[in-house]
């Protein structure tokens, strides 16, 4: 029975060749987080016994510093499944997130997406801001932890607590303490002071014993409060 196959094709590169989908980009994992871990449960007796509870889970980077600074703002001073929610309409009308597409979009339909006028003038200010090149986004990586925040606070709407989400989030530092971050807070107040509330001078002297690697261990924090990882 003869083949229906057109025998030319069969050995022809160029003809079976079929442009490969690219895929996308995988997820970066902190190069430290085995380390970290494996350090903190050898000091910490809390850490000892929370990180285990999530075996493989760890802080992972997705998306650009704009995507990632931005859905900081969306999420200040409301809960996670609020920001969740907002950030989702916010994709709708505007699939690309760049700088040009958000100031684009305006004010008024960024009110549309959930956020308040005030948040939405965050948002298009801090597109402005990449737009003409007044933060220096290239050298971020080479800078340390207090240079990079004192370059982001001058941005409107972004104060210390969001430029540590930035730090933990986007550049992968792995030293950095939110102590204005209220998770960290009570992540401390239930695992290591059974309830008691904590202040920041208790949430310090308890995270001397996490050094260089506080990142890691309010991550931690955060999921023993809800296991599934946020991000940004």
């Amino acid at each position: 029975m003869a083949s229906r196959l057109n025998p030319g094709t069969l050995n022809d590169p160029a003809k079976n060749k079929r442009p490969m989908a690219k895929k996308p980009e995988a997820p970066q994992v902190p190069d430290y987080w085995e380390e970290a871990k494996a350090e903190l449960m050898k000091r910490d007796r809390i850490m000892r016994k929370l990180i285990p509870q999530f075996g493989d889970l760890h802080l992972m980077r997705r998306g650009e510093p704009f995507v990632t600074l931005a859905r900081s703002i969306v999420g200040q001073q409301i809960s996670v499944k609020a920001a969740q929610s907002v950030w989702e309409r916010l994709l709708e009308a505007c699939p690309k997130m760049t700088p040009a597409a958000v100031q684009k979009l305006g004010i008024p339909k960024l009110q549309a997406c959930g956020l308040s006028k005030r948040k939405a003038e965050y948002i298009t200010d801090l597109a402005m801001h990449f737009r003409d090149g007044s933060v220096h986004e290239k050298d971020w990586s080479s800078m340390d932890d207090e240079a990079v925040i004192a370059e982001l606070i001058q941005i409107r709407g972004i104060g210390r607590w969001t430029a540590e989400m930035f730090l933990i989030f986007n550049l992968l530092r792995p030293n950095i303490l939110p102590l204005d971050d209220l998770g960290l807070l009570k992540g401390i107040s239930i695992n290591y002071f059974s309830g008691e509330p904590v202040s920041r001078s208790d949430a310090r002297e308890v995270s001397a014993n996490w050094e260089p690697w506080r990142t890691v261990a309010t991550w931690y924090l955060w999921r023993s409060l809800d296991p599934v990882p946020v991000e940004y």
